[in-house]
């Protein structure tokens, strides 16, 4: 079994490939997986003020965006790079590629270096179940997949493993997406119910989860499609022109957010007026402002991510891997012998 690199030997780097992070999920099984990263971002929320915050850089195209997510808690530093490119399965492509890193602030040495496109599906899961153990009603066990695309697996089974629901129904405009939904979950212990219709999906369900992917202002729920009662977890509208909610929703729900600056710009909450009241969710969590607080209250996660989870993705993969052959030492960082002889160094490597 390999240990992780010791302060004196910082050249080299852990680098967590695809397939080694697909045998990591496999050696810790994804349900506890999901479960366990939900403690850490739960951990990290209680520890919000400490962060250092920022809305994410982006650049933005006709055809998606690519956006850098840095944070750091005065320990460690974090940054995610991550695209969203939607028209991408057109060609056989991911919508989301990631990859992300971690550093020792007080050296500023890369401790950690890591895909993060399957990374970033579990933690965004695994943050939608947190905040919905937060959020919805009190027994809820069935949620409705609007969007079956590749989160929504992840979402279904973060909420059937943190939150215990044991129904998940699927709808999606592509006939597909939802049949390769419901083949993937069969076999992980959900009752699977396929729907012709998002009203017939909705019907029943306590927790409402959006995941569409066009980058567009639509409606993937009218008001009339929410009752009373109902936490919405809505996860795809994640930058500026891309929502899914009736803006009349808005304004019937309590609206919980992770970071106002960048939800204002990137969020549902983009249709509203800029004073309109929300949540932080770490207020919540710590008990500093109320969560639910009826059985007929509508309670609305507003989701666009934030790299505080990605921090506590990143912490989460580096606590796990010591001890595992899950990683290789990369040699990305220049160890000169006397760190004032760079050039030497260079000149003793001529072939």
């Amino acid at each position: 079994m390999k240990t992780l690199p010791q302060p004196s030997d910082r050249a080299f780097v852990p680098f967590v490939s695809v397939a080694n992070m697909m045998r990591l999920v496999h050696t810790i099984g994804l349900e506890r997986m999901l479960i366990e990263l939900a403690g850490y971002i739960e951990e990290d929320f209680r520890r919000w003020p400490l962060f250092d915050k920022t809305p994410r850089v982006a650049a933005h195209s006709a055809e998606g965006v690519i956006e850098l997510m840095p944070t750091s808690d005065g320990q460690q530093y974090a940054f995610k790079y991550v695209n969203g490119h939607p028209t991408n399965t057109k060609s056989g492509l991911q919508t989301v590629t990631a990859f992300g890193l971690l550093a020792d602030v007080s050296t500023g040495y890369p401790t950690l270096l890591t895909e993060m496109t399957l990374l970033t599906a579990i933690r965004t899961a695994a943050t939608s179940a947190m905040v919905a153990r937060q959020l919805a009603p009190e027994g809820a066990k069935t949620m409705a997949m609007i969007g079956n695309g590749a989160q929504s697996e992840f979402q279904s089974l973060a909420m059937k493993a943190v939150l215990g629901i044991d129904t998940v129904q699927l709808y999606d405009i592509d006939r597909a997406a939802t049949q390769k939904a419901a083949r993937n979950l069969a076999a992980h212990g959900l009752k699977v119910v396929q729907c012709a219709t998002p009203e017939s999906a909705i019907e029943g369900a306590q927790i409402i989860t959006t995941c569409t992917a066009d980058k567009q202002f639509a409606t993937i729920l009218s008001d009339n499609m929410v009752g009373a009662g109902v936490h919405i977890n809505a996860i795809g509208g994640d930058c500026p022109g891309k929502t899914e909610l009736a803006p009349a929703i808005l304004h019937r729900a309590s609206i919980f957010v992770e970071y106002p600056p960048q939800t204002r710009v990137e969020g549902e909450i983009q249709q509203l007026a800029e004073d309109h009241p929300v949540t932080e969710l770490w207020q919540v969590i710590t008990g500093a402002a109320e969560g639910r607080v009826s059985p007929g209250q509508i309670t609305l996660f507003d989701s666009v991510g934030f790299a505080i989870e990605d921090f506590s993705a990143l912490r989460y993969v580096r606590d796990r891997l010591d001890g595992t052959e899950l990683f290789q030492q990369l040699d990305m960082l220049a160890d000169p012998d006397d760190p004032r002889d760079l050039f030497g160094m260079l000149g003793r490597a001529r072939p």
